[in-house]
């Protein structure tokens, strides 16, 4: 785990702790302690002194206007910035001035990049300008500090996105410069929103904080960005070590992997069905915390009671949070107008007789209610449907719910029969 935090104003400690969160949270464990970029300025400023003395690298005394007044130059002649600097040698106090050093790309022939995603992938020297290795303030810039880092710690693969694939034209030209074996390089295509344009946050979640905090559990976001521009035949759920025998970055895909949210949620649905139900309640309490309405002590039970009966029909912890409201409401519960409309007299009768029916059931459980639902509705001479809409709205209080029987579980007896004596009195 090596943390490129040389750019101080963006690395700050918070930015930092969310990566750390993050990456504990997605369930992805690193080797050793974290290396931090930043205190390991030291071997960069080497490698730049390296490449001053064997002539690769110069220091520029251009100013800011002069850097820009160059650059313009250069795109009107079809070329990147050489700066005059580079065959001038400075006197008097010039040395002492402020100034940056650069990489003296060759004038001549081409970069090339054997890519495992992208193929072979050529870069004409005159297009790469004189890039910075060390600024002003004398820190060291990424192209130059990741390329001593990688090479001092071992890297052998660089694998990262496609907008960095100009970078790796330069980083090549400092291994070759510096006299250092070259990595093999990868760039994945960039994920798109579902329109086909960049992800950005008007096609919703970009960070893994904001999946998290929209009900994804890490099994899935491991599971679905693993499948994102890369697959195994037509397998679209599989295990983390299926996803690590299977998987080879040569069989990325060069095209931009599009965020499908429908495929999403199903995988998410599917680790909800497969997800231990002690571990699901505890994030439903949070999502319940989370909106300013936490669990009653008095109510977890019931809570775990539920959820077991309701995840199925869950996409996200959201979901299934929003499937457990009506289990935790108080009694009386406050009914909604479509409810109070379908309490007719003749419906409240029959609501009366099927309470009395309830109250003598001798197991209170799920198969067992389904099948009194069903021989009271026979005996009534009608269908569930006659009863089941407003025997459902005087169960939740118009909150979501499941099927009839599996209200009547999560709500136990008492509570069950508590809510049907409520309505029967409320309503007249």
């Amino acid at each position: 785990m090596r943390v490129e935090d040389t750019d101080r104003e963006r690395s700050t400690e918070e930015s930092v702790g969310i990566i750390f969160e993050s990456l504990n949270w997605l369930g992805l464990d690193w080797d050793g302690e974290p290396v931090f970029q930043f205190a390991r300025a030291p071997l960069h400023k080497a490698a730049v002194q390296q490449l001053l003395d064997a002539g690769y690298a110069y220091r520029c005394y251009m100013t800011v206007e002069e850097s820009d007044a160059a650059r313009e130059a250069a795109r009107a002649e079809g070329h990147a910035v050489r700066s005059p600097w580079r065959d001038k040698q400075p006197v008097g106090d010039l040395p002492n001035r402020p100034h940056v050093v650069r990489f003296r790309t060759p004038d001549e022939g081409e970069t090339v990049i054997e890519d495992l995603v992208r193929g072979t992938v050529r870069f004409p020297n005159k297009d790469i300008e004189d890039f910075v290795l060390l600024r002003t303030d004398g820190t060291t810039i990424y192209n130059l500090a990741v390329t001593v880092d990688d090479h001092d710690m071992g890297v052998t693969h660089v694998i990262r996105g496609e907008e960095h694939l100009s970078n790796a034209a330069r980083q090549t030209l400092l291994y070759d410069a510096l006299g250092w074996p070259k990595p093999v390089f990868a760039h994945l295509p960039l994920i798109l929103g579902a329109d086909g344009g960049k992800l950005s946050k008007r096609h919703g979640a970009q960070s893994v904080g904001e999946f998290k905090a929209m009900g994804y559990l890490p099994e899935t976001m491991r599971n679905y960005l693993a499948k994102l521009g890369w697959g195994h035949g037509d397998d679209e759920i599989f295990s983390d070590e299926q996803a690590i025998a299977w998987f080879d970055v040569a069989d990325v895909v060069k095209a931009g992997a599009r965020l499908d949210w429908d495929k999403l949620n199903h995988v998410n649905n599917h680790y909800i069905r497969a997800a231990d139900d002690a571990r699901l309640l505890e994030m439903v309490e949070q999502a319940h915390h989370g909106r300013g309405e936490p669990v009653r002590p008095d109510k977890r039970e019931a809570l775990a009671r539920t959820i077991p009966l309701v995840k199925d029909a869950a996409k996200t912890i959201l979901e299934l949070a929003d499937l457990t409201v009506f289990v935790l409401k108080t009694r009386p519960l406050q009914l909604d107008d479509k409810t109070i409309g379908l309490l007719t007299d003749e419906t409240r009768a029959r609501l009366g007789r099927l309470r009395e029916t309830l109250s003598a059931t001798p197991i209170w459980e799920h198969p067992d209610l389904e099948q009194v639902l069903r021989d009271f509705a026979q005996s009534e001479g009608v269908g569930l449907g006659k009863i089941g809409p407003a025997l459902r709205g005087v169960l939740s209080g118009g909150a979501s719910a499941p099927d009839l029987a599996s209200a009547l579980t999560a709500l136990a007896r008492e509570e069950s029969l508590g809510r049907l004596d409520d309505a029967l009195s409320q309503v007249r």
